[in-house]
């Protein structure tokens, strides 16, 4: 019987993991894309901060270059240094493929980063046979990568780290415990502030954390370092879980007025798919179906579709293919309800919201988080709707009751 399990939420998980690790992800599509790259130094400059280098190439990095150094520190140790603009959608979009590719070889599939990607390997020995041969077709994907097999993310994930591309390192339960202890403490997901502490008290390997006693760790590090100590002490075993695809995502208006006007409708649509990328449940997934569906007066309806080429979550790549049909196929009558439905999605990673947006946008993000949260709190204490969002519908009438409108704040 096969260990991959449905969860109680819905989800895929298994206890057995591989880890697929692309160093330098980034970088790497560079290159792919752009062959004179391979045998040059090349550096990408840092996505929030174009002054400093985000990742460097080796031949950039044995002429001395290194990551978060300015831009001038690398120039001037290496003359011939080629520094590239980052490209972040094209980044996400390379991995939202390679996730895809990933779903051929199991269903259990669970993004960490760019360039990082766990796959539950439960029951594949069936298809493929043992572990050598799963990572051997894992490895298919996106060659040459590195790869590490075991039970749990972290085993994985530590064994990735020491693989080399082509020499993958698989670590089987009866020697994880001893494969564990000699790694160094960099391995843990701890702050740089806890490995600083970690490294005063004379500790260097996982071993060493291990051979401490546990209430001793929790009262020095809290939380983290038990999760810290149970990782090294191979207690802890994280499944990896797979995601499922959400659900369509629709956003609606009513209204006050039919509208005819071209210009209105683009502007609606607009603010609808606006609304809709907001959807919690889209966080993760970028849109690669959307359509727009209306409610014509006298009964009538009309419906507009585009899949798009590069599957996006920016309102104005998603709104493009729309504003060509609708001239292409305008509604036959004025429109009195119209919704906007993403009806498809493909894999992205939380990277990309922070590396497409700025630090205004970010902040944003922050507010609208406490603001849910606050509605949260207003719901459960009096059980009924008092929060309502102004919304912009025809900003150019003279008429203030056309101007805008209330929906229901959702949270």
């Amino acid at each position: 019987m096969s260990a991959v399990q449905k969860m109680a939420g819905g989800h895929l998980e298994s206890s057995l993991a591989a880890c697929l690790w692309i160093p330098s992800f980034p970088l790497r599509c560079e290159e792919a894309r752009r062959s004179d790259l391979a045998d040059r130094p090349t550096a990408l400059l840092a996505p929030e901060d174009s002054r400093h280098i985000w990742q460097a190439s080796s031949h950039a990095r044995r002429q001395g270059v290194k990551v978060g150094m300015t831009v001038s520190q690398a120039i001037g140790l290496c003359p011939m240094l080629s520094v590239i603009e980052p490209d972040p959608v094209h980044y996400d979009e390379q991995f939202a493929h390679l996730l895809l590719r990933l779903e051929n070889v199991s269903p259990v599939i669970e993004p960490a980063e760019l360039g990082r990607v766990f796959i539950g390997v439960d029951g594949l020995e069936r298809l493929y046979g043992g572990a050598a041969e799963q990572l051997a077709e894992i490895e298919k994907v996106f060659p040459p990568s590195r790869l590490g097999w075991g039970r749990g993310k972290f085993t994985a994930w530590v064994a990735a780290t020491r693989a080399r591309p082509g020499q993958p390192v698989i670590v089987q339960d009866e020697g994880r415990a001893e494969f564990l202890r000699a790694q160094p403490l960099a391995v843990l997901p701890l702050d740089p502030d806890n490995h600083r502490r970690l490294r005063q008290l004379g500790l260097r390997t996982l071993g060493d954390l291990a051979a401490l006693p546990e209430a001793a760790v929790i009262a020095q590090f809290g939380r983290e370092g038990r999760a810290a100590w149970r990782l090294a002490s191979g207690i802890m075993d994280e499944p990896v879980t797979g995601r499922e695809r959400p659900r369509p995502i629709t956003a609606s208006f009513d209204f006050p007025a039919p509208i005819a006007d071209r210009g209105m409708l683009v502007h609606a649509i607009g603010v609808l798919t606006e609304h809709a990328l907001r959807d919690p449940r889209r966080t993760g997934w970028r849109v690669s179906v959307v359509r727009v569906r209306a409610a014509l007066e006298h009964g009538a309806s009309w419906m507009i579709g585009a899949t798009l080429k590069d599957p996006a979550a920016i309102r104005e790549r998603i709104t493009a293919p729309l504003h060509a049909k609708l001239d292409q196929n305008p509604p036959t009558g004025a429109v009195e309800q119209l919704a906007v439905e993403f009806t498809a999605f493909v894999r992205g990673t939380d990277e990309l919201q922070l590396f497409a947006r700025d630090a205004v946008a970010a902040a944003r993000a922050g507010r609208r988080n406490a603001l849910r949260s606050a509605a949260r709190e207003i719901q459960s204490r009096f059980r009924r709707q008092l929060l309502y969002r102004v919304v912009e519908v025809q900003p150019w009438s003279r008429i203030p009751e056309r101007r805008y409108a209330l929906i229901a704040f959702e949270h």
